[in-house]
């Protein structure tokens, strides 16, 4: 099986439109005519606000959406459920309270499993980060931090890279100190797709808006920007 996650630095859902190009390869990438694409908004404590935002925007395509509640009623048998799905979008919120919660309910079990059987995970925000073994937060009021995730894929990521401006020195400052391991962020708009462990492709839904690997050399960081694909505007 293919095992993909579609890491997206912000913006992934409607108000903006041009958010729905990301929505659009993502769900492409079931390779499924009608996929069933769950949606999973612990990070924000399961909030009316984001669940509305994910069925208007899935409610563009031929797909059959579905959300996963873990503050209200939740499915007995779970395992099942995550695993009947084609796709799961992760929302942006708290990742730290995010992880307690799945690790509570053996979620992170399950998606593991889903993901080594193809189903497709992706998200934006603490749905970017929580797929690598770091990744920089601002679940904790104050400074950002960084935070052991579920390790699916190597390394550090840290998305928001160009609209908040404390991401991007304090994650060169983590990774230069060597308090993250080497990584990837992301603008807002931008998807880094990764295949395996592997970046196989980084899309964006607007010109300007890029990815971006971040190694080590010595006690500093390096900042490498990454061939990024302009999603092309699609007729409604």
């Amino acid at each position: 099986m293919k095992r993909q996650i579609i890491a997206i630095g912000g913006a992934a859902l409607p108000p903006d439109l041009d958010n729905l190009l990301l929505i659009d390869y993502f769900l492409k990438q079931t390779g499924k005519r009608k996929p069933k694409v769950c949606f999973i908004g612990t990070a924000h404590g399961d909030a009316d606000t984001g669940r509305l935002r994910y069925y208007a925007g899935m409610s563009q395509f031929n797909c059959s959406p579905t959300h996963l509640p873990l503050f209200a009623r939740t499915p007995r048998d779970l395992a099942s459920f995550v695993l009947e799905q084609d796709a799961i979008f992760v929302g942006g919120g708290n990742t730290r309270s995010m992880l307690a919660v799945w690790r509570d309910w053996g979620l992170d079990v399950h998606l593991r499993t889903a993901w080594q059987r193809g189903v497709v995970l992706g998200g934006w925000s603490a749905g970017s980060i929580c797929w690598f073994e770091q990744g920089i937060t601002d679940s904790v009021a104050g400074p950002l931090t960084a935070l052991d995730c579920l390790g699916f894929l190597p390394g550090s990521n840290c998305p928001h890279y160009d609209s908040e401006k404390q991401r991007r020195p304090v994650y060169r400052r983590l990774i230069a100190r060597r308090a993250v391991a080497e990584g990837y962020a992301a603008d807002d708009g931008v998807a880094l797709h990764f295949i395996g462990d592997r970046l196989h492709r980084v899309v964006a839904n607007h010109r300007g808006r890029r990815g971006w690997r971040l190694t080590r050399s010595g006690k500093r960081a390096v900042e490498r920007a990454l061939p990024t694909r302009l999603l092309a505007k699609q007729r409604r």
